[in-house]
């Protein structure tokens, strides 16, 4: 097991790389548990030297769950902060430009709206979630 300390817009984030799969990786940021996506995989089994990599990709882009089944568009968070509203539900349809979800960074709110109309077919966040930049919060198809 790798770990890291990462300080992203001057709060720590304690990373674990527990281990990694393929394009899959388990990590644990401040003590929660994520498994995440590579997009940038190792080729070859991690070396001591290749885990820095997936560690930096680990730290901005935990998911809370893996995406339902299908194809859509993922709408992730723009910067790191906490979740204060969700104005959606899976399944519900929205139109391009719609609020999905409110997030509060550095004492603002910042609405999160959906890039395209389309079914919500995935929720990845509750209210008073804390989410990292790069997470993902809703998928549209």
């Amino acid at each position: 097991m790798s770990e890291y300390k990462f300080k992203i817009n001057g709060k720590e984030y304690q990373v674990s790389v527990n281990g990694i799969e393929g394009k899959n990786a388990d990590v644990t940021v401040n003590g929660v548990q994520y498994a995440v996506e590579l997009e940038n995989a190792p080729a070859a089994a991690p070396a001591p030297a290749a885990a820095p990599a997936p560690a930096a990709a680990a730290a901005p882009a935990p998911a809370s769950a893996p995406a339902a089944g299908g194809e859509g568009r993922a709408v992730n968070s723009p910067l790191p902060g906490v979740i204060v509203d969700v104005c959606v539900k899976e399944g519900d349809t929205v139109k391009r430009g719609q609020k999905l979800a409110v997030l509060e960074a550095m004492k603002m709110e910042n609405e999160i709206q959906s890039p395209v109309d389309g079914k919500v077919t995935g929720l990845f966040v509750k209210r008073g979630d804390s989410i990292l930049e790069g997470a993902k919060i809703a998928m549209i198809s």
